[in-house]
């Protein structure tokens, strides 16, 4: 089935009575009134998910914008959600997937397998003529056993160390906007620019213009003419994390295995001793000499 549900389907099992958790990730860069949206009109059910409280801990330098929670802390966080071993999990937003797409991501790296990404997102549900609950909403705990894997990690992933070496023998794609790839415009990191030897691969190009995520072989197109094969490591990593996510959702359903580095550039930039190179080119051979490098 891949990462993602059809609004169909979803509804097919509120109506079969299959128990299903779904959760909310109404969450935007400068856009802290994710709650707020979500008490407007949510779908039924449906459990809120602060992403900047329950999706990561506070930001460090060392660590970036949104680091990642313990497994501990995940699984308590999760156990409040209502999700139970053996459901299955349902996340959205209203933003094609690009916030929800962490929570995927995290349930996935904890050994959670039956989380699925909403297509479409909240627009898609709306559209669809299906109905929509507002105020909050009780998570249905009943038993309460999610349990995380003992180590996470289930889904691969780099530090930083392992981003500056990633284009030597593969491809590190930067899901950010292209204008923060180029650094010709950074809202929030110390630096503008990319890591060097990345190649700008931005996130919003993985749906269509409804938020749907493009079909498979749309994806494995756009992929590859990034470079990207069966037999070539890719790598992602965005400005904190999430966004990132979602690429490694689309080289999913595209056919390819992806690492995520979740400290991203915000925890990169932030670290002087490492190299940043601005500009259209990857620069991957200039930036080995150290320091900023124009491209």
């Amino acid at each position: 089935m891949g990462p993602l549900m059809a609004v169909q389907a979803l509804a097919a099992r509120f109506d079969a009575g299959h128990r299903t958790v779904v959760l909310d990730v109404r969450w935007a860069l400068g856009d802290p009134h994710g709650r707020e949206h979500y008490l407007g009109g949510h779908l039924p059910r449906a459990v809120f998910v602060d992403l900047a409280t329950e999706l990561a801990t506070p930001a460090t330098p060392a660590r970036g914008r949104h680091p990642l929670p313990t497994d501990a802390e995940f699984q308590e966080t999760a156990r409040r959600w209502g999700i139970n071993n053996g459901d299955v999990v349902v996340a959205y937003d209203n933003s094609g997937n690009m916030a929800a797409a962490r929570l995927w991501w995290m349930l996935r790296n904890a050994g959670f397998q039956d989380v699925y990404l909403l297509d479409g997102g909240l627009a898609a549900w709306r559209d669809a003529g299906l109905p929509l609950d507002t105020g909050p909403a009780e998570a249905a705990v009943g038993r309460v056993s999610f349990d995380v894997s003992p180590a996470g990690g289930r889904m691969p992933s780099i530090d930083a160390a392992g981003a500056a070496d990633w284009p030597a023998t593969g491809v590190l794609l930067d899901a950010r906007a292209g204008e923060r790839y180029r650094g010709e415009f950074e809202p929030v990191d110390p630096r503008a620019g990319h890591i060097p030897g990345a190649r700008s691969a931005p996130t919003t190009a993985n749906v269509d213009g409804a938020g749907y995520f493009l079909p498979a072989d749309e994806l494995r197109r756009r992929f590859e003419d990034l470079g990207i094969r069966d037999d070539v490591p890719v790598a992602v990593y965005c400005g904190s994390g999430v966004t990132a996510a979602h690429e490694v959702a689309a080289l999913e359903i595209a056919g390819f295995r992806a690492a995520l580095y979740p400290g991203s550039f915000s925890e990169w930039s932030n670290n002087p001793a490492l190299p940043v190179a601005t500009g259209n080119r990857p620069s991957g051979d200039a930036a080995a000499r150290g320091g900023s490098v124009e491209g």
